[in-house]
């Protein structure tokens, strides 16, 4: 096989531009073939890299080579003898995680967005230089990937055994930080790119305990050279993408410990959330992973039911090993699935739409959701946390396996050799190590729009539940106090706005006849204002009808809503007395 030389150069920041060169020694003679990804790994949803290529020609031997497009991603160039030199600009302006990103603060890249896979090549090597304008200056790089030869600033070349380890190690660079710590003799660093502040001792310190306790689940293994947290700090953000050796991860500002400040903010928990959530895909996904998603070249969509397994299971695990490592108690704990049970309540779309019907059509609903998306469909996230939930019970409450044996069986059986996990495999395991017959129990919670089983499951443990009315707009679920308004009408404003950002289905607001984007005027003859809405609805007497006036397009208009008394649509887990087995299971399960 020929081996592939890829050169990266931040070559234009100010105007977001990568420089890539690609060299192939000895290409095809038939005419070689090369072809960029639609879509990355642990993101699902065709994102076609290639439309952000610009000016790419060929050349060998200092002569041009001709160059057929085939399809939106792939070209062949004319027979030629090597090597092969392919140059081209790549513009890079996406803050996310899943693309590229180049401006004077900081560059990051996903090498599924800037090097073309060439048929046929063998082994990688990939040269990254600093950028020349001196807006840059002091930069430095950080990746996972293998060094050859590396500067101190971590700029220089580095290998790939093949394609698919070239994509899979994020590359950040700027004038970051890196906060060192070490997890079972294993290097971790948090980089940190972005304005901030932060208490780095105890950063580090949360997650090396959270770090330890997922390796202690699987017996230490994979080994690793190094993992990196590589973030990015603004404003207003949040999510990640899981990697092999690494995550790229996007956060706000309030969500990292201030110097000085002790609290446990719900903004400092969620974060930690996202770290354990993708540290965990070390096992669930990027190892432990669906045989459809191994076997997908990334040209075009690939299809699995059990997408609720990948994601909604490190759902699950990710709040628990906050537990686990001590981060936070059991209560804390309580209250975190009390919101993801109350986020479940709140969405119509749980009695429409399968959780393995979500998993399927993740490719055209997930990551372009709309105004009705809460109404037609339901998070493999969010009900695939608690299903996980709902079976780790069962498996505990029936037998002597919990969903802990079961993924270390995934582990031992699928993720250490590198094998696909076929369809249903989790099922199927979860059944020959508990010999309890669960295709029933897995119907009902992957296969049908029934209520999941939680309370009942939970009450075996010691767990009570409580579905209340939530006492304001804030109230997100768990241990809240307070009285609920008397009047709910269904529907939420956009943030400083008076326009209409959602209407649930079935909801007094529905059946009024308003819509998204319309925007309202007055209700009950008094002016609705940003900010007094609901206060507003809160004066309203429940069952008696009240006129509203609104905006649609530039038309004003006139309805009758008759508002009710709120949903008890809001859970609390409390922990109840509890001895005997009860207790015992409980203890086994939360540590208590």
């Amino acid at each position: 096989m020929s081996t592939i030389r890829y050169r990266i150069q931040p070559s234009h920041p100010r105007e977001h531009y990568f420089t890539v060169q690609c060299r192939l020694d000895s290409p095809d003679p038939q005419g070689q073939v090369f072809r960029l990804p639609s879509w990355i790994r642990g993101s699902y949803l065709v994102r076609d890299f290639a439309k952000h290529v610009q000016d790419l020609h060929a050349s060998a031997g200092g002569e041009p080579v001709a160059v057929e497009r085939l399809d939106k991603r792939s070209f062949r160039c004319a027979p030629c003898a090597g090597p092969l030199t392919l140059d081209y600009r790549v513009y890079a302006f996406d803050e996310s995680v899943r693309k590229a990103f180049l401006d004077t603060r900081r560059g990051f890249f996903n090498a599924s967005s800037l090097c073309y896979r060439a048929d046929g090549a063998g082994d990688i090597e990939i040269g990254i230089e600093p950028p020349q304008d001196e807006a840059c200056a002091g930069w430095q790089l950080a990746t996972t990937l293998d060094p050859v030869q590396v500067g101190a600033d971590g700029f220089g070349r580095y290998r790939a055994a093949d394609y698919e380890e070239l994509i899979d190690h994020p590359v950040e660079m700027g004038r970051y930080q890196r906060l060192g710590f070490d997890v079972d003799g294993i290097p971790h660093a948090m980089v940190l790119s972005g304005r901030h502040a932060v208490d780095g001792e105890r950063l580090t310190r949360d997650l090396t305990r959270i770090c330890h306790v997922q390796r202690e689940m699987f017996g230490q293994e994979p080994a690793l050279r190094e993992y990196l947290f590589l973030t990015y700090v603004m404003g207003n953000g949040y999510g990640g993408l899981e990697h092999r050796s690494s995550t790229a991860l996007v956060c706000s500002r309030k969500d990292l410990p201030a110097p000085g400040d002790a609290r446990f903010t719900k903004d400092y928990r969620s974060f930690l959330g996202l770290c354990s959530h993708e540290y965990f895909h070390l096992w669930n996904v990027k190892r432990i992973t669906a045989a459809r998603f191994l076997e997908s070249d990334l040209a075009a969509e690939a299809y699995s039911r059990d997408l609720w397994h990948y994601e909604g299971l490190t759902s699950y695990y990710d709040d628990l090993f906050l537990l686990r490592a001590g981060v936070l108690d059991a209560a804390a704990y309580l209250d975190l699935v009390a919101e993801n049970a109350t986020r479940l309540q709140r969405t119509p779309g749980r009695l429409v739409q399968t959780l393995a019907d979500s998993s399927f059509d993740t490719w055209i609903k997930y990551y372009q959701p709309d105004e009705n998306t809460p109404n037609a469909g339901v998070s493999y996230y969010i009900k695939g946390g608690l299903a996980s939930l709902c079976l780790d019970l069962q498996l505990r409450l029936h037998s002597q396996v919990t969903l802990d044996d079961v993924l270390r069986t995934l582990w031992q059986r699928y993720g250490a050799p590198g094998i696909g996990v076929p369809e249903g495999g989790l099922e199927q395991v979860a059944q020959e190590l508990s010999g309890l017959d669960l295709r029933e129990f897995f119907d009902e919670l992957l296969r049908s729009t029934e209520e999941l089983p939680l309370a009942e499951l939970l009450a075996a443990f010691g767990v009570e539940c409580k579905q209340r009315a939530p006492v304001s707009d804030a109230d997100a679920g768990g241990r809240i106090s307070g009285d609920p308004p008397s009047a709910w009408v269904g529907l939420k404003l956009r943030g400083g706005e008076t326009r209409i950002a959602y209407i649930q289905a079935g909801s007094p607001a529905a059946q009024a006849g308003l819509s998204v984007n319309d925007q309202l005027v007055a209700i009950d003859g008094l002016r609705v204002a940003p900010g007094n809405w609901p206060a507003l609805v809160a004066t309203l007497p429940a069952g008696q009808p009240t006129t509203v006036h609104y905006f649609r397009g530039d038309e004003l208009q006139e309805t009758r809503l008759v508002p009710t008394a709120p949903p008890a649509d809001t859970w609390t887990l409390t922990l109840a007395t509890a001895e005997g087995e009860v207790l015992a299971r409980r203890q086994a399960w939360l540590g208590l």
